[in-house]
């Protein structure tokens, strides 16, 4: 059979609303699905709580819906139980980095080989409109009427410095693109973090379409070397008349799973559990 997009349909048609930021990133991820020969079949795709999750629906992969904020000690624990399958985790910038924030940060030190999709727009778009980690600065939303004032997480730059090995950003509307860094997410191997700006249509009036279109440009590859961290963090921190997209930072290191020693023997999904006596093995722990 040819992989094409339509291999990955449901019976179910998506409910997000009309111009959601979601439809491109559910869109660039078959197309990147399709380009790596990732069939319905050979992947696992862990999804947090929120509009994102909802793609769950209508994705025909192996999946999981876990609690809000657990994404990542999910998308880590399938890996450790068969570490030859790819792992994408897809998030929101409140279910990652708010209930979700230490386990983040603990992931990229940790360098699992998983993708993370960050469908980053600012607010809690299923519980209708508050804001996120991500918010920035006088942002109004249900939570915050007279303006956000906390300082904004910045998912790229907690991302470096926590170890993150893979660190991009993206924008929902430019499918093409967005395709291409999803893609270069999974081919490399380690914790690769791709923080994907999504224009939410309904409670942020602000970040539209048409705010981001003539602020983003793309990193050169011919003049920006990602190897750099400190420059990387230099170019994670411009937001405002200018926004860098593309891969910002890049190196090669031991995975978690390349230092794990009980994978050494290969996949433990495939592996006998050596138990041969059960209650000898329940006794112990009487």
């Amino acid at each position: 059979m040819t992989l094409t997009a339509d291999s990955f349909k449901t019976g179910y048609l998506p409910t997000w609303c009309p111009g959601c930021g979601d439809f491109g990133i559910w869109m660039a991820l078959k197309n990147a699905l399709v380009e790596l020969g990732i069939g319905p079949d050979d992947a696992l795709l862990v999804y947090g709580i929120g509009c994102h999750g909802n793609m769950y629906s209508w994705m025909r992969t192996y999946a999981v819906e876990g609690l809000h904020g657990r994404t990542l000690p999910v998308a880590q624990g399938a890996k450790l139980a068969n570490h030859t399958v790819p792992v994408i985790a897809i998030a929101g910038d409140g279910d990652c980095l708010g209930e979700g924030g230490n386990h983040f940060i603990h992931a990229a030190k940790r360098n699992p080989d998983i993708t993370v999709l960050i469908h980053d727009n600012q607010v809690y778009g299923l519980t209708t409109g508050q804001a996120s980690p991500t918010a920035k600065d006088k942002l109004k939303t249900k939570s915050t009427p007279e303006g956000v004032v906390d300082t904004p997480v910045n998912p790229l730059t907690l991302a470096i410095v926590s170890g993150a090995t893979f660190v991009a950003r993206a924008f929902a509307g430019d499918l093409p693109g967005l395709t291409k860094l999803i893609v270069a997410a999974v081919k490399h191997k380690g914790f690769s973090v791709l923080d994907i700006l999504q224009p939410c249509v309904t409670f942020d009036h602000v970040h539209t379409y048409q705010w981001y279109r003539p602020r983003l440009y793309q990193l050169d590859p011919a003049t920006y070397q990602p190897s750099d961290r400190m420059k990387a963090i230099e170019k994670a921190l411009e937001w405002g008349d200018k926004i860098p997209v593309g891969v910002l930072y890049q190196e090669e290191a031991p995975t978690s799973e390349d230092r794990e020693p009980a994978l050494s023997a290969g996949a433990l999904a495939s592996r006998p559990l050596g138990v041969t006596d059960v209650d000898a093995l329940l006794s112990e722990f009487r």
